[in-house]
């Protein structure tokens, strides 16, 4: 496994390079989970997700020349100052400068906005990261006439050196990451799109219910750490190499029901793990359950092919093919009148991957 290519693109010291790029980049939703890695940000076992659409981060990057005592970074995450988050970002492209030396000759000036709730289960993490690394790619290829189009193995590559689940968000419909013999050219160091499927999953539906928008009380990181002591994870992984497989070859056909077992067998074994964590935590709430056993009691009686999954946090993905959508989004209008009024519907589904946005 090797990294992939250290660049050599250097500014000339009186350069004066100046410019502007924006990116809108989607968040994901894995089907298969990954949960637990190995350093540097290498995944315990390979995961598939769906892109989504609507969930995305969008990101303006203003760079300019470097001078003596110049602030490296200044951040604004949705109008305000954010230093922590800049400690952050100072800190990812310290750890990616060997692929773009370029970075320590520039002033950046970055501006994020999320068109979802931050830090409440939707990756944002996932966006905000892939988003800035095709921002950071662009930059190269303006400053050093490339190719117009994007490198997007790697913009995945250093999308995943800041967050893991970033590296499948470059990609449109369905991406995989983590080397598994089942998928062919698969990567631990980068994500691949991943196209064998039946033509019913590219148009699947997302529809995210909040049921809780505050900030998550334990980050995603810190959860994939406590995996290095729980004494379930190499059980864990065994399962989900054994699910992975099995998804495939269902995802090739519209076996949708086949597909939704393992769909939230998945979310529930990522529940599990954090509650058998030490120490243990539960990021579910009480609607979260609610909303489970609503849809699980929908399907049931309606036999129609909804399904859900979670991702680090108490929101529920509602999982749908679009041919029953006029049915879902009744039941869960209906639904949503039983909930607590904070709670709050996020329509999203399967998208086309990052977008470059033209600022006027």
């Amino acid at each position: 496994m090797q990294a992939f290519a250290k660049s050599n693109h250097q500014l000339p010291d009186n350069h004066q390079a100046y410019g502007s790029v924006s990116w809108k980049s989607p968040s994901n939703i894995a089907l298969i989970k990954y949960w637990g890695k190995k350093p540097v940000q290498i995944p315990q076992n390979a995961s598939i997700s769906f892109t989504l659409n609507d969930a995305y981060t969008k990101t303006t990057i203003k760079y300019s020349p470097r001078r003596e005592n110049d602030k490296w970074i200044q951040f604004q995450f949705e109008g305000h100052k954010e230093p922590s988050f800049a400690k952050r970002i100072e800190s990812f492209f310290n750890s990616i400068k060997a692929y773009f030396p370029f970075l320590v000759q520039l002033n950046f000036e970055i501006e994020s906005q999320n068109s979802f709730p931050h830090s409440s289960g939707i990756a944002s993490s996932a966006s905000s990261m892939s988003a800035l690394a095709m921002c950071l790619c662009d930059v190269e290829n303006q400053l050093f006439d490339l190719d117009e189009n994007l490198n997007l193995q790697k913009a995945s590559f250093v999308s995943r050196l800041g967050s893991g689940s970033a590296s499948r968000s470059v990609y449109p419909t369905l991406a995989a990451w983590g080397e598994n013999t089942a998928i062919p050219n698969s990567s631990d160091l980068y994500a691949i799109p991943y196209t064998d499927v039946h033509q019913i999953y590219k148009s699947f539906h997302d529809d995210v219910l909040i049921v809780n928008a505050e900030k998550k009380s334990v980050s995603s990181s810190a959860g994939h750490q406590l995996m290095e002591q729980n004494i379930f994870a190499s059980q864990r992984y065994i399962q989900a190499d054994k699910h992975l497989n099995s998804l495939l070859e269902i995802m090739k056909k519209d076996d949708l029901f086949a597909w939704g077992e393992i769909v939230e067998s998945e979310a529930m074994t990522l529940l599990a793990l954090m509650m058998c964590s030490s120490p243990s935590y539960i990021l579910m709430k009480p609607e979260t359950i609610r909303v489970i056993n609503a849809l699980r009691r929908f399907r049931l009686e309606s036999g129609i092919p909804v399904f859900f999954t979670l991702d680090a946090g108490p929101n529920v993905h509602i999982l749908y093919p679009h041919h029953v959508r006029s049915s879902i989004k009744e039941w869960i209008e209906d639904m949503l009148i039983s909930l607590p009024k904070e709670c709050y519907l996020i329509p999203d589904q399967v998208g086309q991957g990052p977008v470059k946005v033209n600022n006027v």
